[in-house]
């Protein structure tokens, strides 16, 4: 054989054994989600299980807040965004001017949990309202003091940290406690990194701080939770700390939440993304729970397949950040 014809020879079979090796998903676009930092973790080792299993898919898991999530989910940037709130009315505004129709899933339960540092011996407990009057606009200035708290608490200075104003956590928190998305103190240590938080609150005997669950229950050797009350419920729970039982029977409120992954429609039509969402769907109950998130209860998530499988496009919420309804009563609308 001539040496043209043998190197022709040899790259059409290179070609098609390459060919023979490539999987479905290796021949796919990349999937791409971004968004919450308190979701990517369950999002994060979704992704990994799933290219264990699918070796040719290709995700990407950005972290760049719900809010900057949504800004680029809504400009069709992105496939999936991940969320630590529903989606607020002007994103919805924005992704139907923008012609992006989106299935909303939750996907597991969060909890925020209000943090103090080991040698606070004081705060056994904090209703609502007093976490209200701690970090209020108005109390700035004024509620510096443990002290000023409750009275029976020392007069030791208070040292408060948070969730960045671009967090989802921070307009969830701000809604839940406050009353009013994004009306909190400004006089406090806030960061899009909860590990700063802990930090924060390790390092400070009068120290106060709030963030997801799963970074309390990775750090609790170093920091301890309070017990939150709240009185205006009326279901004489008492005091709760944040865990799977009192975030699934509704004792530990406002504070518990669901998470969300929001998916483009149109992006289900390419068979790489279709896999993928049934993938999280199937597992995420369990991988939720081992990076410290409580999973939804079997009842729910059919609930959240069967919207998918109905075709339930939009929101349940109808732009609020945080509702009085449970999951189970907004995936149970029609």
């Amino acid at each position: 054989m001539q040496p043209a014809r043998f190197l022709a020879a040899l790259l059409t079979l290179f070609f098609f054994a390459t060919e023979a090796k490539a999987s479905p998903a290796s021949a796919g676009q990349v999937i791409k989600v971004d968004g919450s930092s308190t979701v990517f973790p369950i999002s994060e080792a979704v992704s990994e299980e799933y290219q264990r299993e699918e070796p040719g898919a290709k995700v990407t898991v950005g972290v760049s807040g719900t809010g900057g999530g949504f800004k680029k989910f809504v400009a069709g940037e992105i496939d999936i965004v991940d969320a630590s709130r529903p989606i607020k009315a002007s994103e919805a505004e924005q992704a139907a001017k923008n012609g992006i129709t989106f299935f909303e899933l939750p996907i597991a339960y969060d909890a925020l949990s209000i943090v103090v540092n080991p040698k606070n011996t004081w705060a056994n407990d904090l209703t609502v309202k007093e976490l209200a009057k701690i970090w209020a606009p108005e109390s700035q200035g004024k509620i510096m003091k443990w002290s000023d708290v409750r009275p029976a608490f020392p007069d030791k200075p208070l040292k408060l940290f948070g969730a960045g104003t671009d967090s989802g956590t921070f307009d969830y928190f701000t809604e839940a406690i406050v009353g009013k998305e994004k009306a909190s103190r400004g006089d406090y240590t806030s960061s899009e990194d909860d590990n700063v938080i802990v930090t924060g609150v390790m390092g400070n005997e009068g120290a106060l701080g709030y963030f997801g669950v799963a970074y309390y229950e990775s750090n609790k050797s170093r920091i301890r939770a309070v017990p939150i009350d709240d009185e205006d419920a009326g279901n004489g729970a008492g005091p709760q700390l944040p865990s799977e039982q009192t975030v699934v029977a509704g004792t530990y409120r406002p504070l518990s939440r669901p998470l969300f992954i929001y998916v483009r429609k149109d992006a289900l039509k390419r068979p790489e993304v279709q896999k993928y969402v049934g993938f999280y769907l199937k597992n995420v109950p369990e991988l939720s729970k081992d990076v410290g998130y409580i999973p939804l209860p079997s009842q729910l998530m059919t609930l959240v397949q069967a919207r998918l499988q109905d075709g339930r496009v939009g929101s349940m919420y109808g732009g609020k950040v945080a509702s009085t309804m449970t999951l189970q009563e907004a995936l149970s609308q029609r």
